[in-house]
């Protein structure tokens, strides 16, 4: 039976071809929606993926990274002194405006200033350059998409050596790194701690997090949890600030909403083209199903190919959708698009096609148990 099931798959190629496409969209549709959805998140965290450290150290009312709110210079020393903790140091972020030296024309970055006798949290993808002498003075390290944007055209991006300012401070371009993009696209700038007092738009309290180590043989967990009961301050893990900075993005903008829709779209689009064509198949091949009922295969037999049929349909068109969606992602420039093909929208993808499988057999295991055998016999 299972040879007659797909005999008669293949044997309609029009029909065939058409529920491939119909489920192949659906995945399409589904997949690019979901891998938006984790892009954006992870355009929430991104300062979390370009300055790594164990454990992040913030205000109390602090729920995400982008939330920057100015932490006392003697809170540093207080992080230091709870049981624990291997070293703690000064970090800061926030927005500035930043132009080439000889043209009008601003671009707003990410500022990042960095504890200048660690270095803690320095970007580590280097494309040019040593992020070691960011200790020179009047030296800064940009990413990549900075030097595209404060370049005198985008055939001559910044390099290393050359000069632009920020709040009318000289800043030289020491190293090149890959970073990745922040929300609205901001790119990023890094330079010291103190540096960025000048650099960075003028305020009292310049410590926006303590980027904290936990000792040898103790969890970051742990030690966040002693720094929260000893300071009252919050302190996060990095896995944690990443969680709580997407959370906040989820219940606080539409990306659900919106997301939601596009996965309806598609999955909508598959139940109706995939159930559809398949019950015409089914009511095409009535005669034959019937010929092999008055044979004497059962509904439970007949039930079991198209179950194959449907199955068969349903994985070729989920694996043709979702390889050329991963070909089409990786044609794009890195970090420009928000979206993340991550092995959760593949399982999640590949549920909801097995619904819409299941939704498509039902409708033609209805049709398959009401043929009556007869039917081969009446002209």
């Amino acid at each position: 039976m299972t040879d007659v099931a797909v005999q008669m798959l293949y044997g309609d190629r029009s029909k065939y071809m058409l529920l491939i496409s119909g489920v192949c969209f659906s995945t399409v549709l589904m997949a690019q929606g979901l891998a938006m959805f984790f892009g954006i998140l992870s355009f929430s965290y991104a300062t979390l993926e370009n300055a790594r450290a164990p454990i992040w150290v913030v205000d109390p009312k602090v729920e995400q990274i982008a939330d920057n709110q100015p932490l006392k210079d003697t809170d540093v020393d207080r992080v230091r002194s709870v049981a624990g903790v291997a070293w703690a140091v000064p970090f800061y972020t926030g927005q500035t405006q930043a132009r080439v030296l000889g043209s009008g024309q601003t671009k707003p970055i990410t500022l990042v200033g960095l504890d200048s006798a660690t270095l803690a949290g320095a970007p580590t993808r280097v494309v040019k350059g040593s992020v070691l002498d960011l200790r020179q003075s009047q030296s800064v390290v940009i990413d990549e998409e900075v030097a595209a944007r404060l370049g005198p055209d985008h055939e001559h991006p910044l390099d290393v050596g050359d000069v632009f300012e920020m709040n009318d401070q000289r800043a030289e371009v020491i190293a090149i790194v890959k970073t990745k993009q922040g929300q609205g696209g901001a790119a990023y700038v890094f330079t010291t701690f103190d540096r960025a007092r000048h650099y960075g738009f003028s305020q009292r309290k310049m410590t926006t997090h303590v980027l904290a180590g936990p000792q040898k043989g103790l969890t970051d967990e742990s030690v966040a949890n002693s720094i929260m009961a000893e300071t009252g301050l919050r302190a996060y893990t990095e896995a944690n600030f990443k969680k709580a900075s997407s959370d906040w993005m989820i219940y606080n903008s539409p990306i659900p909403f919106v997301v939601g829709l596009i996965v309806g779209i598609g999955f909508m689009v598959g139940v109706i083209v995939a159930g559809q064509t398949f019950y015409n198949f089914v009511l095409e091949n009535t005669r034959y199903l019937g010929a092999l009922k008055a044979m004497g295969a059962s509904n439970f037999r007949l039930a079991r190919m198209t179950v194959l049929q449907a199955s068969l349909v349903g994985a070729t068109g989920y694996c043709i959708g979702m390889g050329l969606l991963s070909l089409f992602f990786r044609s794009l420039p890195e970090g420009k698009a928000p979206l993340l093909l991550r092995w959760e929208v593949a399982v999640l993808v590949f549920a909801a096609v097995f619904l819409i499988i299941v939704i498509a057999s039902m409708m033609g295991i209805r049709r398959v148990s009401s043929i009556d055998a007869a039917i081969v016999f009446r002209s």
